[in-house]
């Protein structure tokens, strides 16, 4: 991952992109303290007028009031795309970012942004580049690949069909369908194959365990990878009132995606009373152990993120560990689970 020459922009490409401020001062192109430095550099897609669909939890939605430098609960300040790349040329040296994930927005031009976007910076250092998106047909997602896209995101966000057209389908005023985008994960796992291909799933949308496990199994069935979220209410989105999920329930989906993952058990294996899981389908003993690991509670995703503070304060309660469990928290966990 050796840093190439001074990046020489072409026609087209945006003059300005959004980059969180974590990986802004990691970056050095703001001052801050951190308390973890994000191991993934995460860039976002510019929009003067927002995103053209309509989510309803997020600031970045058109009908949102939230601040436009906002994505959950992080801010996203705005800088030159050329200061961006040589910020990023000089990081590369250093290796301290080890892959570089876009957000892309929804917008006319935003695959031709990022197809130009991502060739710039695999001119600049063999860095795998991530892309969380929308395509509206396989011909984004070959457009993408040929530009040196390693890992393709197409979030689902919601667990079920009516929650999905409710929060960013056709009852959101979204352009998103349900059928959609499952048909756009399948064929981005035919180009980018089984493991490359991932997808965002919010907990606390108004789903029940079993439905989310559900469609965690079928994700992992696909050959696509559930990266899990906790919903975040944001001031000035449409679900600013809603509340997060508890950690209880957070946890008990993070251990029954770890376990399907891991094909340790599977969804037709547990056991739910009034759909919130009551058994696992293994033992005490194999239980006990995962909780003690701690990996089933760190930031799920690509290889290399872990999302520092995404969905949570410093201050806590932290939903996903951006590092390594300390035996203080692993304790912290085992007091939260509850299976009874």
């Amino acid at each position: 991952m050796e840093p190439n020459t001074e990046p020489r922009m072409p026609i087209g490409t945006p003059q300005q992109l959004r980059v969180s401020l974590g990986t802004a001062i990691v970056l050095e192109l703001t001052t801050g303290r951190l308390q973890t430095l994000p191991t993934t550099a995460y860039l976002m897609t510019y929009n003067a007028s927002k995103c053209n669909a309509n989510c309803s939890f997020c600031p970045q939605a058109r009908e949102s009031h939230s601040s436009s430098n906002m994505l959950s609960r992080i801010t996203w300040p705005v800088f030159q795309t050329k200061m961006v790349l040589e910020a990023m040329c000089e990081n590369f040296g250093k290796k301290k970012i080890r892959r570089v994930c876009i957000q892309a927005l929804n917008y006319p031009d935003v695959f031709e942004h990022l197809a130009l976007i991502v060739t710039q910076i695999r001119s600049l250092g063999n860095v795998p580049i991530s892309v969380s998106c929308q395509p509206s047909g396989i011909g984004d997602l070959w457009r993408l690949a040929e530009a040196g896209v390693q890992r393709i995101g197409i979030p689902l966000d919601a667990a079920t069909e009516d929650i999905f057209d409710r929060i960013k389908g056709q009852r959101a005023g979204g352009p998103y369908r349900w059928r959609k985008q499952f048909q756009m994960l399948e064929e981005a796992v035919h180009i980018f194959g089984e493991g490359n291909v991932s997808t965002h799933l919010i907990v606390g949308l108004g789903e029940t365990e079993k439905e989310m496990v559900k469609v965690m199994q079928t994700c992992v069935d696909t050959g696509v990878l559930p990266a899990l979220f906790a919903f975040t209410p944001v001031r000035g989105t449409k679900m600013q009132d809603m509340r997060q999920p508890s950690l209880q329930q957070y946890r008990r989906i993070q251990i029954a995606r770890s376990l399907i993952l891991s094909k340790a058990s599977m969804f037709e294996n547990m056991r739910f009373v009034q759909s919130r899981i009551s058994d696992f389908g293994i033992s005490k003993n194999a239980l006990e152990k995962i909780v003690s690991g701690g990996e089933a509670f760190r930031t799920s995703g690509c290889p290399d993120c872990n999302r520092p503070y995404y969905n949570e304060r410093p201050s806590g309660p932290v939903y996903n560990y951006p590092t390594k469990l300390t035996l203080e928290e692993s304790e912290k966990i085992r007091e939260q689970i509850s299976l009874s």
